[in-house]
């Protein structure tokens, strides 16, 4: 089964079933893709529970509840932070959400009267104070997100929209779960340059990552900003492409800037960008590496849900989240490895590429050593000397992550696109999943942008 040319370039180049998809497409409104964050302590931010009035009490983080649409998170702290004249430092997130959808999300903001915070109004976004805490919201208090997706304008009758996702979901009850891929929102869809821009930035070439940036046209771009890159790659006139930039590229224009005040500094430049958004390059690199790496596994027919010698064994906590802890699987350990694995207290992992994580071993080794070789990196490269605050040292992530209590409505008719149909999925992922992920496999679009994605 053929994967777009656009998910083949991010990495994901298999699907792990071969049950043809319904197509369709979602997010034709931001409505119908909702994602709600679940914190470890059970905390869920909900649409359905607006907190109302002032908390009592004081501490150094007030913890809040976050509700955008159609906002990107960076571009969401950015606002909040420049309504409430605070530093951006002082705003803390425990995970990236979707941008076109209905989000709702955790936030500790530190130094601040809950008072302030009612007064930011902001179109699509909305901030409600909940109560005051020692400890700042993070990741690594995430549990997972819950999500509730519309799938439209499926031209597939009932029947046959509900026999594809039932053998779908079939297919993936057998393997154990979703292949747990970095999704499209990792790196862009409409103009997917992230990791294209890590790549340089590992490789220390600065010019070529702001380029890159700057400049690498995506055909789903409004005629302006293609004709604005298309001045800074061609001729490098940044004061003509700066003129004719959309406004709202924002991080854009602020490097343009830089570089018209200051010419072929390309570090000044890249550093006029959101910390977090220099380390999202190089991470989304490693994101894109880990997807080629998982990639091949599957190609090769390698199992999912099983280790083989030289794999990397991640172990879980209580609640079948992922820790620090992995271990190299041996001839000595294999059958004790499996045991834990068997009781959900382990999962088979695939490095993330960085300086302190060694290779996998065996033939998942091997496919690792080859990817690396023909990218022209090493894990050493992750040290970033150009750019040391976007070193990355490298993880572990499990191959496959769980689908928590997958719902699915009837196929039914879809009132926005007469004659055809659509159906509603609800189901919870672990933090670090994607929702996308799991509905490729269910959609199977043949134009991923079309389709939403």
């Amino acid at each position: 089964m053929t994967v777009p040319s656009l998910e083949a370039s991010l990495g994901m180049t298999v699907y792990a079933t071969r049950t043809p998809g319904v197509g369709g497409r979602i997010k034709l409104f931001a409505e119908d893709f909702i994602v709600e964050e679940i914190l470890a302590d059970g905390s869920k931010a909900t649409l359905k529970h607006i907190p109302a009035g002032l908390p009592e009490g004081w501490g150094r983080h007030l913890l809040c509840l976050l509700v955008k649409k159609n906002w990107d998170t960076l571009a969401a702290l950015e606002k909040i932070a420049e309504e409430l004249n605070i530093d951006e430092g002082q705003l803390h997130v425990a995970g990236i959400k979707d941008t076109r959808a209905v989000t709702a999300q955790h936030i500790s903001i530190s130094r601040v009267h809950p008072e302030k915070i009612l007064s930011i109004k902001v179109k699509g976004l909305r901030v409600y104070p909940i109560r005051f805490e020692d400890e700042a919201v993070s990741p690594s208090r995430l549990y997972g997100n819950h999500f509730h997706i519309v799938v439209r304008s499926i031209s597939y009758g009932p029947t046959v929209v509900e026999e594809r996702i039932n053998a779908v979901v079939e297919e993936l009850k057998h393997l154990g779960g979703a292949p747990n891929y970095f999704g499209h929102q990792r790196f862009g869809t409409k103009r997917p340059v992230t990791h294209l821009v890590g790549r340089q930035i590992v490789k220390g070439n600065l010019e070529e990552a702001s380029l890159t940036f700057l400049s690498l046209p995506s055909p789903f771009e409004d005629p302006d900003a293609r004709e604005a890159r298309r001045l800074i790659r061609d001729s490098g006139n940044y004061r003509a492409a700066l003129k004719i930039l959309p406004k709202h590229l924002t991080y854009e224009r602020t490097m343009l800037k830089h570089l018209l005040k200051h010419p072929r500094d390309y570090l000044g430049a890249l550093r006029r960008l959101p910390l977090k958004l220099r380390r999202l390059f190089v991470q989304a690199y490693q994101s894109y590496l880990y997807n080629l790496f998982l990639s091949e596994r599957i190609k090769r027919g390698m199992p999912l849900n099983d280790v083989l010698v030289g794999d990397y064994a991640l172990e879980l906590d209580g609640c079948g989240l992922p820790t620090r802890r992995a271990s190299r699987v041996s001839e000595s350990n294999l059958s004790q490895i499996r045991e834990k694995m068997r009781r959900g207290e382990a999962a088979l992992a695939i490095p993330l590429v960085g300086l302190e994580v060694e290779a996998s071993g065996g033939v998942q080794g091997e496919i690792e050593r080859e990817i690396l070789s023909s990218e022209g990196v090493n894990p050493q490269d992750f040290r970033v000397e150009c750019m040391p605050e976007a070193t990355a040292r490298g993880g572990f992530r499990r191959v496959l992550t769980p689908i928590i209590n997958l719902q699915t409505s009837e196929a039914s008719e879809d009132p926005v696109n007469p004659s055809k149909f659509k159906v509603e999925l609800d189901f919870t992922l672990l933090r670090g999943s994607y929702a996308t992920v799991l509905l490729r496999e269910v959609m199977k679009p043949r134009n991923v942008v079309e389709a939403g994605f």
